[in-house]
């Protein structure tokens, strides 16, 4: 089949975010139906799909031609001016000829993003003419300069433009003729036509692309209200006029265009001039600078060294008999791992990884002990780049560097979240600022979101889209149509719904697109020269610099990325120490007892909150049946915590192991020293290379093949495995029937393995933070309340927590707190920090004044502070939230005081200005060495709490649900601390106060509302539907407490109630006092029925005391109050259940 005699130059991607909706795969694919030889992709602004369209355009047989459809500023770049913002850009269309090309692209759509935003990135003509080499441009749409001009009539204007771009494009410059059914377009077109003529410039034949095929532009019209948040049903909205705007094949194309066959021979001659050749592959490490006389190599080797004897001194110090056994084993480890990292060249890739993290040390930024494949390497932990012993620890260098796979190596480092910018910067400027940038990362239209994003734009009823969302199932991996496949009811209501099949379809044709893009959480790129001669960059909202490039594409250019993650748990852990070393307690995690009783007591009873990776309450039931007893024990907990081996049954095995209940076996001898550890089970990746080491006599490296095949499970390479492992396990003596036996095993379990190197260096961490738990209550929860004082849910619970431990949390004071939370008589005392309207400057000036000697009463506090930062609205919140009790009388004695007092202060303070006070010298600090307070009744309790939280955001003296609890305990049966661990669609029944209230009209004009419902253990969202929220109105108006009825929905990464009824403590309170009588005819009833009936009873546990009314022989009645236990919930079909079990020999009715 000939090629074809047209290629699309002018298409926008997914990456056109929001905007185009042409996926790469489908683009390439169209383009190989039509058999295209070539095609560009043209987004708007950016580059951010490059790479990925170039990778994928190679595979597919099809030339890619990098290009982009840039914005023009109408005058200087660096011109915002108002009003217009991105309708005063033209558009310009440019494609990378050759590597000068993309290389003056890669500059200009930089500049654009860093010197030119306002509404879009813009560059200007003056880069234009400064980058224009290697480009081939084109005059663009509608929107573009010339046809702008065209559009006004203004001929000589549209002649110039196209001269000055002819001049600077030197015979690159093309106009561009589309035909798209919009009348303007027809009238540029003639225009662009004499031009043409008159100038002798080219013509090319374009179509816009935005979407693949002609009926997706129903999808990309929702795309585009998406974008702008707007309905289809909104009137002037950004829209496309007409439906033409999609792939269209050549013979379309040239059934257009067929009087001037020009315009599509023009696209193959574009197409054959564009040859770019990215140069994929080869890295490009950052200069780091060693001394004179030595090379990369050299360095590394001494530096290891040094840190190998040290390291070697460390491990006699602690356990002199291990260093005995094993002293050789580390030296000839470390001979291994120098040597492959000499051959492989990564030595200046250790060197500066080794530096950055030794500057944190110096600065006192906690650095973690290691995470991922890292802790596997002798090298890393000699150069204190890890902290975790990879020998003791049996952790494999072949999992983190295989020398028979050439590839980076990937080491992340944990900073303290608090310390991880000043790292980052410290690299900017080690390495130049204009070499270090963060790595963008894409976010996709997921299922359930584009669902709600697909309902919304459609106008339909919130309500309906929720229900609609939550239909779709949860988990990795789910989209719509596994979800459609998997839920039967979707496909209901799309066949009963016309609307609800619009919305799914659309849906189906968006989800997966692009939709923003953001940084990296922990990537950052360090190159050899500027970025921007490697890749384009961009400039974030919080002002970083940040590539336009992926992870996947940065490596795939060669660059070379580290992982700079924040870890707010390292920030805890430095500040429990912080507060220790006031004390003169010196701890040093380091030489902490791996086997501390208290620590593992405190682990297998569960009390883990604020235990890294050991907090939730699914893991929390697991330490408890679990019960470790040693460090082996922990890292094989983070390891088996995970959906795939909770759900194989590993786990259960792995404790019943562990515990006795089930005996330990290998299937060898040798696989003994391997899995002793596991109780014989393969819970890592490294047991599964040690075992084919072991059996099979693969190398390290070999196995690492072994390993990976396992874990993607491709069937053909596992079958080339399994021959392989069976060949070496019969040389080494190993029967067929065994080894065939053991490689299912590995392949079972391998498939779940997890890498044991990260597992032990998290396993560090988690037992760190329980052994400061464990032995320093208090500091401990101080400083844990410190690193969550912006998430309020956290404080609460952790407030909470404090008083179940007999922990008291004092309210903040102007003599004792500090910024944060502080310890002081082991309590603890809130910050200042924490006070609302309190800010920085407030704070430090009261330390500072506070230097001079404690304040004595409100007026000497207001005397020596300065008021112009310790304002009138700064003391209102000190005031409510108890900051002056300790001075004697009682806050509403304050608030009282608080306008005289500071009138005096403010009258003094203006007499020493005047100089009316210089007898008593300068600089002298007013005195009162008394103080009377108005004689006014201390605020009521519950007046006092509301104070409290309304300057803190939470109570911290008392809780007003602490009063109600008691009263109800009968009918709840969750908290918000339990929500998280019950099913999605429970039936809740939960008490607590409204913190905040959103409410909003539906689409018929009623009102709903969404509520923050917080208890004393924290808080979660209500939605309550119109009836719903009736009930709740009069409750939310008097802040009386809210008994809440309804279902639970798991959302993404969070959960929320959709209220059935919400009522008042008072109707709860009557509810469960009313009992309900089983009236029983006693001579239809079997004792056998009777304890049938007490189950019935025990599976609906609920708030309703139950009476068994008992008709005996001859009409006599007994009557039985049955004990709490079987209480019951009358709803969730409980009385079908009771009819379907007993039939009419028991009937229900309220006494």
């Amino acid at each position: 089949m000939s090629k074809a005699s047209f290629v699309h130059l002018h298409v926008h991607s997914e990456y056109s975010l929001l905007d185009g909706a042409i996926r790469l795969s489908q683009a390439l694919e169209a383009a190989k139906v039509y058999n295209m030889p070539a095609l560009a992709i043209t987004d708007h602004g950016n580059l951010f799909g490059a790479v990925s369209f170039y990778q994928e355009a190679r595979k597919a047989g099809v030339k890619p031609i990098i290009g982009c459809e840039l914005y023009v500023a109408p005058g200087s770049r660096l011109e915002r001016a108002s009003g217009k913002g991105a309708e005063g850009s033209h558009h310009l269309l440019v494609l990378a000829r050759d590597a000068l090309g993309y290389r003056n692209l890669l500059k200009l759509v930089t500049k654009g993003y860093l010197e030119g935003f306002y509404y879009k990135p813009r560059v200007d003509k003056q880069l234009l003419a400064e980058h224009g080499g290697g480009l081939v441009a084109m005059s663009a749409c509608l929107h573009g300069e010339i046809p702008h001009w065209l559009l006004q009539g203004q001929w000589e204007r549209a002649r110039q433009t196209a001269e000055w771009y002819r001049e600077v494009f030197k015979g690159g410059f093309y106009l561009e003729l589309m035909q798209n059914g919009i009348p303007e377009q027809e009238k540029v077109n003639e225009g662009l036509l004499r031009l043409a003529k008159d100038l002798g410039l080219g013509l090319v034949a374009t179509n816009d692309c935005h979407y693949l095929k002609r009926e997706d532009a129903r999808s990309h019209d929702v795309l585009l209200c998406i974008q702008t948040g707007k309905t289809l049903g909104t009137s002037s909205r950004m829209k496309f006029q007409t439906d033409q705007f999609y792939f269209k094949s050549p013979q379309e194309m040239a059934s257009y265009f067929s009087e001037v066959p020009e315009a599509l021979s023009n696209t193959l001659r574009i197409a054959d001039e564009c040859c770019l050749e990215l140069e994929l592959g080869r890295y490009f490490f950052p200069s780091f600078q060693v001394p004179e006389g030595e090379s990369l190599e050299s360095r590394l080797e001494a530096l290891a060294r040094e840190g190998f004897q040290k390291r070697m001194a460390q491990i006699q110090l602690q356990s002199p008999r291990w260093f005995e056994q094993r002293a050789p084993e580390y030296a000839s480890r470390l001979e291994h791992e120098l040597r492959v990292i000499r051959e492989m060249g990564f030595a200046g890739y250790f060197l500066i990884v080794a530096d950055f993290i030794q500057y944190a040390r110096d600065e006192g930024i906690p650095v973690g002990p290691g995470r991922g494949s890292a802790a596997g390497s002798l090298v890393a932990y000699c150069l204190r780049i890890t902290d975790i012993d990879p020998i003791r620890y049996n952790l494999l260098f072949e999992r983190f560097l295989n020398p028979e796979r050439r590839s980076m190596p990937d080491i992340d480092i944990d900073f303290c979240k608090l310390g991880r910018d000043r790292v980052i910067k410290y690299v900017a400027q080690r390495y130049g600022m204009e070499n270090v940038a963060q790595i963008t990362t894409f976010g996709r239209m997921e299922a359930r979101a584009v669902v709600r994003d697909v309902g919304r734009v459609l106008g339909m009823p919130y309500e309906e889209v929720d229900r609609l969302a939550k239909l779709i199932p949860r988990g990795p991996g789910m989209d719509l149509g596994k979800a459609m496949a998997r839920e039967p009811k979707l496909n209901e209501l799309a066949q009963s719904n016309p609307q609800v099949k619009e919305l799914l379809d659309v849906a189906l044709s968006l989800e997966g697109l692009v939709r923003h893009a953001s940084t990296h959480a922990a990537g950052v790129v360090i190159s050899d020269r500027p970025i921007v001669e490697h890749l384009p960059l961009y400039r974030s909202q919080e002002g970083e610099l940040v590539t336009q490039y992926d992870m996947k594409a940065v490596e795939a250019i060669g660059l070379v990325k580290f992982d700079f993650l924040g870890l707010r748990t390292l920030t805890m852990m430095d500040d429990v120490l912080r507060l220790l070393a006031k004390n003169g307690n010196n701890l040093d995690l380091r030489n902490i007892p791996l086997d501390d009783p208290d620590t593992y007591e405190l682990l297998a009873s569960g009390d883990t909150d604020g235990v890294f990776q050991l907090e939730s309450s699914g893991m929390r039931e697991l330490l408890v049946r679990m019960r470790p007893s040693v460090f082996e024990d922990l890292i094989a907990l983070v390891a088996l915590y995970r959906p795939g081996p909770l759900g194989s049954g590993m786990v259960e095995e792995f404790i019943d192991r562990k515990q006795g209940k089930l005996a330990i076996r290998y299937e060898l001898p040798q696989l003994e020293p391997i899995l002793r550890d596991t109780y014989g089970i393969i819970v890592y990746q490294e047991q599964v290379m040690q075992i084919a080491v072991e059996l099979a006599g693969y190398t390290m490296g070999q196995a690492d093949v072994l390993r990976k095949a396992m874990g993607k499970k491709i069937a053909r390479v596992m079958e080339e495995q399994r021959q392989v492992f069976l060949n070496g396990a019969r040389k080494n003596g190993v029967p067929e029937d065994v080894a065939s036996r053991i490689f299912d095993l590995m392949a079972k379990f391998g498939e779940y393995g997890f890498n044991k190197s990260h597992s032990a260096a998290y396993a560090l961490v988690a037992y760190q933070t329980a052994y400061l738990k464990a032995h320093y209550p208090v500091e401990f929860m101080a400083a844990l309340l410190t690193s969550e004082k912006d998430r309020t849910d956290k404080v609460i619970r952790y407030i909470s927590s404090c008083r179940e431990r007999s922990i008291e949390v004092l309210p903040p004071d102007v003599n004792e707190s500090e910024y944060d939370f502080s310890v002081s008589d082991g309590k603890i005392r809130f910050g200042l920090g924490g006070v609302k309207n309190v800010g920085r400057k407030a704070i430090e000036a009261i330390l500072q004044a506070r230097r001079k000697g404690p304040f004595r009463s409100l007026r000497d506090f207001c005397s020596r502070v300065d008021i112009q930062k310790v304002n009138r609205r700064v003391m209102e919140s000190l005031i409510k939230c108890g900051a002056f009790d300790s001075f004697g009388g009682h806050r509403a004695q304050y608030m009282a005081a608080l306008d005289q007092v500071m009138e005096e202060v403010q009258r003094l303070h203006r007499a020493k200005a005047r100089g009316q006070m210089s007898m008593f010298g300068e600089g002298l600090s007013f005195s009162f060495p008394g103080e009377s307070l108005p004689d006014v009744p201390p605020w009521q309790e519950s007046e006092q709490l509301e104070h409290e939280k309304e300057s803190l955001g939470f109570y911290v003296t008392g809780h007003p649900m602490e009063r109600i609890m008691d009263q109800v305990s009968s009918w709840v049966n969750a908290d918000t601390e339990r929500l998280a661990s019950m099913a999605d669609r429970a039936q809740v029944r939960i008490v607590g106060m409204k913190r905040s209230c959103k409410e909003v009209a539906t689409k018929n004009g009623e009102r709903m509302g969404f509520l923050t419902l917080e208890d004393l253990h924290g808080s979660v969202e209500v939605v309550c539907f119109p009836d719903a929220y009736k009930q709740a109105l009069p409750l939310i108006q008097n802040d009386f407490p809210l008994c809440v009825k309804g279902t639970l929905e798991h959302g993404e990464d969070s959960y929320k109630l959709v209220a059935s009824e919400v009522l008042s403590l008072e109707t709860v309170m009557a509810m469960a006092a009313l009992p309900v009588e089983l009236v029983v005819n006693a001579a239809s009833m079997q004792e056998s029925d009777l304890l049938d009936l007490k189950e019935l009873l025990k599976s609906s546990p609920g708030y309703r005391a139950m009476r068994l009314h008992m008709v005996l022989e001859g009409g006599k009645v007994a009557v039985l109050e049955l004990p709490e236990t079987l209480r019951v919930d009358l709803g969730n079909g409980f009385l079908s259940k009771l009819q379907e079990a007993m039939g009419g020999r028991v009937q229900l009715r309220n006494v």
